[in-house]
């Protein structure tokens, strides 16, 4: 609209500049001339059809008939009437000054820092707080805003209603009481003599320590039982004191391995029908297990895979993200700054590892 307006402006400025040396008499005739005209285009139009100006046609009009009087400006002969002019330059003036007051953002203004920062505060050190608490605690405080401001940071920084934010979740459960969780679990293997074995295996959740609790091709409810007696023992001399066990619903699992655990004070969680996640620190050991070892060593028979099982480097090798990647009974060691003592660790630790597969694949 602006280029065509500008258009429109130069092109009657060189017509005013063609009209300046023009007499009067000549000005006159073509007055008169364009007045017919008009009433011809009126005739031929008709009553009941209006004549369409586009919205550059209306701003040259309105710029340059309003400075005319009304007296004056009712006596000329135009398309519209002498009212519509004056609309047109009105709705001009209104939409200019509408551009000029606009605000640079539009909306309320935002929250105070330091307020956003104490209403998340007050949510995160008091999670059973809806926003209509909030806000009344910052009316006590003197603090005015709407409590739809409350609700609507709340909703930006994704903080859930207060009764889902204080329900105590799985993940929440897990890290709060990982000093005091156990868990366990059967991995199922294949030895070369066809034979099939199960592993009975537990992992502490803060130290990530495996212990293997025994290997058997019949996981019979008196040996599960006897296990875990010794796993009792094993934790009583080791000082860990354990609360919860987690396991899932295995039927290798005894009735009565639940009584032997609930007298040393252990309780047993039970995991959800199909959900593995839920004792996510173990199934995570169980693919390291099958990875390192399971699948990549060649086990003859029952005693071989218990040597395997043994010498096995998880607990004083393996690093850990949750441990700051030390091992579970190992700590990360100081850096080393000469390059010359890293390359000779590099060749010992590839001598050590190729002996401990090999060993492995062909120890009886």
């Amino acid at each position: 609209m602006l280029l065509r307006l500008a258009y429109v402006a130069v092109t009657n400025t060189f017509a005013a500049l063609w009209l300046l040396p023009m007499g009067d008499r000549d000005k006159d005739v073509e007055i008169l001339a364009l007045r017919h005209q008009i009433t011809v285009l009126e005739r031929q139009l008709g009553t009941g059809t209006r004549v369409r100006f586009a919205p550059e046609d209306r701003a040259f009009l309105a710029a340059l008939l309003t400075s005319l009087p009304r007296e004056v400006l009712r006596r000329l002969r135009l398309l519209v009437h002498p009212d519509t002019v004056l609309r047109w330059h009105r709705d001009l003036m209104k939409r200019r000054h509408a551009r000029t007051c606009r605000p640079k953002r539009p909306g309320r203004p935002p929250t105070v820092r330091s307020i956003r920062a104490l209403i998340l505060r007050l949510v995160r050190e008091n999670p059973s707080w809806a926003y209509r608490r909030v806000h009344g605690e910052l009316t006590t405080l003197g603090i005015k805003v709407a409590p739809s401001t409350v609700w609507e940071i709340l909703k930006q920084e994704g903080l859930d209603p207060a009764p889902e934010r204080a329900s105590t979740t799985w993940a929440d459960f897990l890290h709060s009481q990982a000093d005091a969780l156990l868990a366990c679990d059967f991995i199922e293997t294949v030895t070369l003599n066809g034979q099939r074995q199960y592993i009975l295996a537990v992992i502490e959740h803060a130290t990530r320590r495996v212990r293997v609790l025994g290997t058997t091709a019949h996981p019979t409810a008196s040996w599960v039982v006897q296990a875990m007696k010794n796993l009792v023992m094993d934790l009583e001399d080791a000082g860990c004191r354990a609360l919860y066990l987690i396991r899932d619903r295995d039927g290798k699992f005894p009735a009565l391995m639940e009584e032997i655990l609930a007298e040393a004070g252990i309780r047993t969680v039970l995991t959800g029908i199909r959900m593995p996640r839920m004792n996510a620190v173990m199934e995570r050991w169980v693919q390291s297990c099958r990875g390192v070892l399971l699948d990549r060593c060649l086990l003859w028979n029952e005693r071989h895979l218990r040597h395997a099982l043994r010498e096995c480097f998880y607990n004083q090798h393996r690093a850990h993200q949750a441990l700051a990647q030390a091992a579970p009974l190992r700590t990360v060691p100081d850096p080393i700054a000469d390059p010359a003592r890293i390359v000779d660790l590099n060749i010992r630790r590839r001598d050590r590892l190729g002996g401990v597969l090999h060993e492995y694949s062909y120890a009886a």
